[in-house]
């Protein structure tokens, strides 16, 4: 690859200069380019079908395993939080050894990490498993996006991109409906969950091996941050214990020590990375106003979807007695509503500016929150669910585009990929953090969950909580985003980012609960 092409290849968003050794770059219309797509598009879409496959099973393993509402929350933030702690470390491995090689490691780990939880024979060892989940997950995520960055021809990448973006939307889609088939065939169904990741895996690795070209940074190698990595890792680990267990202990000391050490953990990470000669997370990324007011926005809103979203699957099923297919059903109207108007909303801010989607999108998606305060124990899914759905949908769209695109844009070129990989780990790290600390905020406990009539009277106030939360973050966004930087990134690419950090990290967290019927 000549220097110039290398700089238009920066220029267009890649996260470093990448190039495939000795082969040239692929079509979109030749064999192995499909090839290719393929194994990017299931590499990816394993992890986001099993995060919602799980999200539908959670009350039947809890069910199974005796795992009370605290270990729930662990069977999803055990996944989220090495996941976010590690992403970052992810994207560095895949550029300095080989993404292709970073990848099919990442496949492979969590193929076998799945096999481990559909074998689990409690609530502690599956939480284990999850949390080795998410380090594969870590490995495989930002792999799948830079191989396509890295394989394509510039004229191909953004359709590329785009294919990759909606059929890995496909997939999250799908998942809450197979996890309520899968689920509801019999009470051990979960594990079969678990394991229909395994043979998708092998079709990944066997594709990958064959036709994926092997790509990495050309620049010389800098040493990777490890010191960063662990002391992410180990500050949201300390944080999000202790802020879990701490309502459930009273606040015992070793609650009490967990959160201080994590609190460390973070302190000294951001003087660690403010040091570092090629950090993990580049501070001086934050001295931008519009990059830090955009991410300031996108911890605030998707931490009330994030909290919403742990609460409305236990309400669906367990509350208002719906199957697990019809909960996992519940929010594909809001997929079909991002599919058709978030490349018209992005296009929209770029004429308009970012400020106006970014105030009104929040408060709209706390209108839809808002509106899930009709979901009582006779719910009606027409009636009472699918308005606050639409509306919740109506807002995600006008918000998340704008939302990406904005923080792309206030980046310098160069760190297009670390600014997308910041949003994206926030974004998590916001959902991480409510599900840790919503149900002792509303007083949600143990034997409330298992009553219908109580969980339902402690949905409502969380849901207008979170409601409240996404109306600060529209607030937010119309102080604090500006109108004088256009969004200059392409609208194919911002909505490829969307499909990481955007509507499929919250819907992940759909779908959980048991119910005999649906009314």
């Amino acid at each position: 690859m000549t220097k110039g092409a290398r700089n238009r290849l920066i220029r267009r968003g890649a996260k470093t200069p990448v190039t495939a050794s000795a082969e040239p770059m692929l079509r979109m219309s030749s064999v192995r380019g499909r090839w290719v797509l393929l194994a990017t598009i299931l590499g990816s879409g394993v992890a986001s079908l099993d995060a919602t496959v799980v999200n539908v099973a959670l009350p039947r393993i809890g069910d199974d395993l005796t795992a009370g509402l605290t270990s729930l929350q662990w069977i999803l933030n055990a996944y989220t939080l090495t996941l976010a702690g590690l992403l970052l470390m992810g994207g560095a491995l895949g550029d300095a050894y080989g993404r292709r090689r970073v990848f099919m490691l990442g496949v492979i780990w969590f193929a076998l990490a799945s096999a481990g939880c559909a074998v689990a024979p409690d609530a502690q060892v599956l939480i284990g498993m999850r949390a080795l989940q998410g380090v594969g997950g870590a490995l495989l995520t930002p792999g799948s996006l830079a191989i396509l960055e890295a394989s394509f021809v510039r004229q191909d990448r953004a359709a590329a991109v785009g294919a990759w973006s909606g059929l890995a939307g496909v997939a999250t889609a799908l998942g809450p409906i197979l996890g309520g088939l899968l689920v509801g065939a019999a009470p051990w169904g979960w594990r079969v969950a678990f394991l229909i990741n395994v043979p998708l895996a092998a079709v990944v690795v066997a594709v990958t091996a064959r036709h994926v070209p092997e790509t990495r940074d050309q620049r010389p190698a800098g040493r990777l941050d490890i010191a960063g990595a662990m002391l992410a890792a180990g500050s949201l680990a300390g944080i999000v214990y202790g802020l879990t267990e701490g309502p459930q202990s009273r606040w015992n000391a070793p609650a009490l020590l967990c959160l201080g050490l994590g609190a460390m953990a973070l302190a000294v990470f951001v003087v660690v990375e403010s040091r570092a000669g090629h950090p993990m997370l580049p501070l001086e990324l934050f001295r931008s106003r519009q990059f830090s007011a955009a991410n300031a926005v996108t911890v605030v809103i998707y931490a009330a979807l994030g909290g919403a979203f742990f609460l409305l699957p236990l309400q669906l099923q367990r509350g208002s007695g719906f199957t697990p297919v019809a909960a996992g059903s519940a929010l594909l109207p809001i997929t079909v509503l991002m599919l058709a108007l978030s490349a018209r909303m992005g296009r929209l801010a770029s004429r308009l500016g970012p400020r106006l989607p970014m105030s009104i999108g929040p408060i709209v998606v706390g209108a839809g929150l808002a509106l899930m305060v009709r979901i009582g124990e006779r719910a009606s899914y027409v009636a009472d669910v699918l308005p606050a759905v639409l509306v919740l949908g109506l807002g995600l769209a006008i918000t998340v585009a704008p939302l990406t695109a904005t923080v792309l844009a206030a980046a310098p070129d160069r760190q297009a990929g670390v600014a997308s990989a910041v949003n994206n780990d926030l974004a998590r790290t916001a959902g991480l953090l409510a599900v840790a600390l919503l149900p002792a905020a509303i007083g949600l406990s143990a034997s409330d969950y298992q009553d219908a009539v109580a969980l339902t009277g402690h949905f409502r106030i969380g849901v207008l909580a979170m409601a409240g939360l996404c109306a600060l973050g529209g607030l937010l966004a119309a102080i604090t985003i500006g109108n004088e930087q256009a969004l200059g990134t392409p609208i194919a690419d911002s909505c490829a980012h969307c499909s990481l950090s955007g509507p499929t990290v919250a819907l992940a967290a759909l779908g959980s609960g048991t119910g005999d019927d649906h009314r």
